[in-house]
Parts: structure tokens; C-alpha cells; sequence
């Protein structure tokens, strides 16, 4: 595709302006699932701007995938720089050195809000030169995964902004979150949610971990299970619920579980299935120690583009989309498959969450 895309440039543009690096900002452009492009596309379009040092320049904006990712996000809603920071999760600096250049190329518009400034990509008013341009940037790079991870967390900031403006007319109702926190912790909310739960409910927990999730269901389900591969985590998780005799705590791989057929109500699996390298084989086992009427609930991680995270958290995948898990869940027994993804809480520093309900 890239090569594809070079010939074609190099063939209808780069031979007038003699502009080899303007390559840059179409092929990051590029999703390796589009079309085979046509270079005439763009040129029917940027051949009415005789000013070849102003082309080049608009290619050079966009050979940054940040800058590409800002320029969805600038289009359709005005934000302040601090916005940005929270959503692509760079520092202020970064993103105003690429706001700076994105506006001396007269992508972006700004006005003043008190002490900043709010930008937006208006469409409507650039030249037809850059819309071409903006519009074959905008089909190549709308399915990449870090433009949806942005897109959830733009949710949470506009969120939060509108959460702000109603807070400022309730007065000392703004502190009720840390009031309660302070007085009666984090758990309170947990706990009522828990008390839903069926008590006659046996729930195994695949990939328990330290055992966070056992401690709370061990007081309201008949029997927990615990069940992960790691000697150092059970051994946490045994030490945390000690008291709660109807929790067990197994030290297996989640392929080859030591649980009987149909022998659990619900199963759970928290931030566990990026971990393991075959994901098939452990939905498949998930799906065979359920009862009939049993439900398997996944929290995971959407499609990311931070391999550095990955290999921090050593984990085997970098997320799943909706589609990928539905089709494994399918194959794996299960027809009915609910999949959301879950707004970012406003610290979290990891990629965006999903969570899933297959039974």
C-alpha cells in the first residue's frame, strides 16, 4: 500500500515541486485495509494552488500522527489545549507545539477563553486544496485505534466540562464525592452493587489475581473460585480473604480448569484475557464449566497503539475490538454476546476498557 501510494505521488505531484519528504504526511495517513490509492484524488484538487512551498508545507503538518489524531478530534468541537493534553494523554508543551503548527498552516482557528485559547477545525472554511487533503487524511486514519481511544476519552472530558458548569450553581454539593469517600471509603458503592447478586450463585473468577473481586463476592454468593497461574498472586489473594470460608483458591491455567462441567453460575474475566496467548482454548473452557443459564463477563482492553504499555504490563495483545471478540466467543459456544465500551475514569492512564456479557 505504501509503495503503492509513493509511486502515485511521486508520479502526479512530487516531479513539479521536487518535494520528496512531502511523502511523509500522506503515507501516515495509509490504513493497510484501504483501497489502492489514486493519487488523482488529491490532485485535481491541490492543482488549483500554484504555490508550491504552501503544499508542501500542508504535507509536512500532517506527517505527524499526533497531529492527525488532533485534527479528528478539533473536528466538530472547540478545546482548550489542557484538553487535549487529558485526551491524547501528551504533555501541554507537545500539544502545543503541534497546535502552533497546525495553525500556521491555516488548519486551525483559535479564540481566546480567559487566560487560553480554544482551537477548532473549521472544514467549511479552508481552501478546497486542504479539504481534498483533510478528507483523504480523515477516510485513511478514522479506523486507526488510537483515534477511537481518543474518541472515549473526548467523552469524558466533555463530560466533566459540562459536570463542572453544573457544579459551580450547587455550591458545596461539589464535595459530596470526597466527603463520602473520606468518611466511609471507596467500597460503599461496590458493596450495594454486589448485594444484587443472586446468594445462591456459585462465581468463578478466572485469572483472580491478588484477589480483589473474591473479597468483595465471598459475603454475598454461596462459593467464589479463584483460579490463576501464579503462585506470588494467590498467595496474596489467600492472605485477603482468609476469613471467608466458602472462597477456594486453585493454582492452574485458565485452559485446563479444575472445575467440573456446568458447575458454575457466572464466570469473570478481569483485565485476564490480554495475558493469555490462547484466548480460544480459555473461552471455550469458560463456556464448558457454566451452567445452561450461565454468564461469562470480560472487562479488557479496546484496541490500543502503545506497545510500550504492552510490554510494561506483559501482556500477549494489544486489546480486542468488538467484532474479534464477538467471532471468538462464537466459536467458543456462546450466542449471545453483549460488547461496551466503558468511559475512561478521569486518572486512569491506560488504554480505554471494554466490557463484555456472552452467555
Amino acid at each position: 500500500m505504501a509503495i503503492s501510494l509513493t509511486r502515485g505521488i511521486k508520479s502526479s505531484i512530487l516531479p513539479i515541486f521536487q518535494a520528496e519528504s512531502a511523502l511523509i504526511g500522506i503515507i501516515f495517513a495509509l490504513d493497510s485495509k484501504q483501497r489502492r490509492f489514486d493519487p488523482s484524488f488529491i490532485y485535481s484538487d491541490l492543482r488549483m494552488n500554484q504555490n508550491p512551498d504552501q503544499l508542501i508545507s500542508r504535507l509536512s503538518s500532517l506527517s505527524d500522527p499526533a497531529r492527525l489524531r488532533i485534527m479528528h478530534l478539533l473536528e466538530g468541537q472547540s478545546l482548550l489545549v489542557n484538553d487535549l493534553a487529558e485526551v491524547l494523554q501528551l504533555p501541554q508543551s507537545t500539544v502545543s507545539r503541534h497546535l502552533k503548527q497546525l495553525s500556521e498552516q491555516g488548519w486551525l482557528v483559535s479564540h481566546r477563553e480567559g487566560t487560553s485559547h480554544q482551537y477548532r477545525l473549521w472544514v467549511e472554511e479552508l481552501d478546497e486544496g486542504a479539504k481534498s487533503l483533510w478528507a483523504l487524511a480523515r477516510t485513511q486514519t478514522q479506523d486507526w485505534p488510537a483515534v477511537a481511544q481518543d474518541r472515549l476519552r473526548l467523552q469524558t472530558v466533555l463530560s466533566l466540562r459540562q459536570r463542572d458548569s453544573r457544579w459551580f450553581f450547587a455550591g458545596a454539593a461539589r464535595d459530596w464525592d470526597r466527603i463520602r469517600t473520606e468518611f466511609f471509603g471507596t467500597q460503599v458503592s461496590l458493596a450495594a452493587v454486589s448485594a444484587l447478586l443472586d446468594s445462591s450463585w456459585v462465581i468463578a473468577d478466572l485469572g483472580c489475581g491478588t484477589g480483589a473481586l473474591l473479597e468483595l463476592l465471598g459475603p454475598v454468593c454461596r462459593r467464589v473460585i479463584g483460579v490463576d497461574n501464579s503462585e506470588d498472586m494467590l498467595a496474596a489473594a489467600r492472605q485477603r480473604v482468609q476469613d471467608q470460608t466458602n472462597v477456594e483458591l486453585f493454582q492452574a491455567d485458565l485452559s485446563a480448569l479444575p472445575l467440573e462441567t456446568n458447575s458454575v453460575n457466572a464466570a469473570i474475566c478481569m483485565m485476564t484475557l490480554s495475558y493469555v496467548p490462547d484466548v480460544q482454548t480459555v473461552l471455550k473452557e469458560a463456556k464448558r464449566v457454566l451452567n445452561s443459564e450461565g454468564r461469562l463477563v470480560i472487562v479488557d482492553i479496546l484496541p490500543h497503539h502503545r506497545e510500550d504499555f504492552r510490554r510494561q504490563m506483559g501482556q500477549t495483545r494489544m486489546g480486542f475490538g468488538e467484532e474479534e471478540l464477538t467471532r471468538l466467543l462464537n466459536d467458543s459456544g456462546f450466542s449471545q454476546v453483549c460488547f461496551r465500551p466503558l468511559t475512561p475514569e478521569p486518572q486512569a492512564k491506560g488504554p480505554a476498557l471494554f466490557c463484555s456479557i456472552a452467555r
